[in-house]
């Protein structure tokens, strides 16, 4: 729709406005010189079908668009067209000048305004010292702020009127500007676990994780240190404290200078899924049997590391490798010729499940609690194995047997 067309003349609303307040309504047509009429004239260029429309005026409006060949408007792309015509840097100016904090909020409730509008509106809001949901104008604002970014809201009802809400919202969300937002949000120092969550994103900026290291908080640091994704300059401060600079090995995406920092903990870096080909090799040539462990149990592991670690011919370096989901099939399938390997293939779920399906069938309780907990197991021996208290537990706990209950929509047998 173009306003242009409407420019110079009158509409008529029957009904009320619904993203705009009635106040705001008529003032931004105002800002486009278009007059709303109280009743039906020749001057009418349309007719605006609002939200509650009495019985007479939805028979009035049908009467008008058949008789007199009114054009009818929806109030939803009427005021879609006035939201995308308002001018972002005059509002917040106004909105600053006025203090009018019941404006403001009305814009932030309103549906129709972009997400960067949104976005900068809600930097604006004052919560007044208290939390998200303390009283009903925050209330409001949070509500509004979940119902419009989280994803599938119409099937998490309630979810905008809970602290979890903007906690899942910060989990499922890919938008920077969104976190960014969120980030200075007054109540949020109110809520570690949405801050701690906000921290370990993978798109969280180097610009945030700084604002938060300067608390010196060291819960905050910590989570800080278990982000995959940590800005290099970010990490290289955690490093100085040993406890973050353990987790930081173990997590962070390694390049070589981060792997030669880190290089005191390779115990722990030798877990680290982004160690390149050059890197195991190192750790490899450390005497090390801890480090050995490590590398064998990486699902990162080299084709060639792993060789070298199965040259060891060490039982216990073995029960890591075959364990170990990157293992290829021909090495599972060798590993199958020696039941001191059972448990370990077992528990792999890139172990064949004709294989898992034998080793169901040697009724051993430590092979069978593993095919418990294996998501590769074929699901009618999850079905078996559930039945009997031992592994019960292990089955209900298994994600890919949660997801089979879902997606057939059953209960769990007890």
């Amino acid at each position: 729709m173009n306003l242009e067309e409407f420019k110079n003349k009158t509409i008529l609303l029957f009904g009320k406005s619904r993203a705009f307040e009635a106040e705001e309504f008529h003032d931004q047509l105002a800002l486009h010189n278009i007059t709303l009429a109280q009743e039906y004239s020749d001057e009418v260029a349309a007719v605006v079908e609002g939200r509650m429309m009495s019985p007479y005026e939805q028979n009035r409006s049908d009467e008008l668009y058949e008789q007199k060949g009114v054009r009818a408007l929806s109030i939803d792309v009427l005021e879609k067209a006035l939201a995308q015509e308002i001018d972002a840097d005059t509002l917040l100016m106004s909105l600053k000048l006025s203090h009018d904090k019941a404006r403001l909020k009305s814009f932030l409730q309103n549906s129709m305004i972009d997400d960067a509008v949104f976005l900068k509106l809600l930097s604006m809001y004052s919560w007044g010292g208290e939390d998200f949901f303390e009283n009903d104008d925050n209330r409001d604002v949070s509500a509004a702020l979940i119902v419009r970014f989280y994803k599938n809201i119409e099937r998490n009802h309630n979810v905008q009127y809970a602290t979890t809400g903007l906690y899942h919202l910060v989990l499922q969300t890919q938008n920077i500007a969104l976190l960014e937002a969120i980030a200075i949000l007054e109540p949020l120092q109110k809520h570690r676990e949405i801050m701690s969550a906000l921290l370990t994103h993978e798109k969280v900026s180097r610009a945030i994780l700084k604002r938060f290291l300067k608390l010196g908080d060291a819960a905050l640091n910590e989570a800080m240190a278990h982000n995959p994704h940590l800005d290099k300059s970010i990490a290289k401060e955690l490093i100085k404290n040993t406890s973050f600079a353990q987790i930081i090995a173990k997590n962070i995406m390694l390049d070589d200078e981060l792997f030669a920092l880190l290089f005191a903990h390779s115990e722990l870096l030798a877990s680290n899924e982004t160690l390149s080909e050059d890197m195991q090799k190192k750790l490899l040539a450390l005497p090390n049997k801890k480090v050995h462990i490590a590398l064998a149990g990486n699902r990162g592991i080299d084709a060639t590391t792993l060789c070298a670690l199965l040259a060891f011919d060490d039982v216990e370096i073995n029960r890591y490798i075959f364990a170990n989901s990157a293992c290829s099939q021909e090495l599972l399938h060798k590993a199958y010729e020696d039941e001191k390997n059972f448990i370990a293939l077992a528990s792999n779920s890139a172990t064949p499940q004709t294989i898992l399906k034998e080793l169901f069938e040697l009724a051993d309780e430590e092979v069978l609690c593993e095919l418990a907990k294996n998501e590769n197991t074929p699901v009618e021996l999850l079905y078996q194995l559930q039945l009997e208290s031992r592994f019960e537990r292990a089955v209900k706990t298994n994600a890919a047997f949660a997801k089979h209950i879902q997606s057939q929509n059953i209960g769990w047998l007890v």
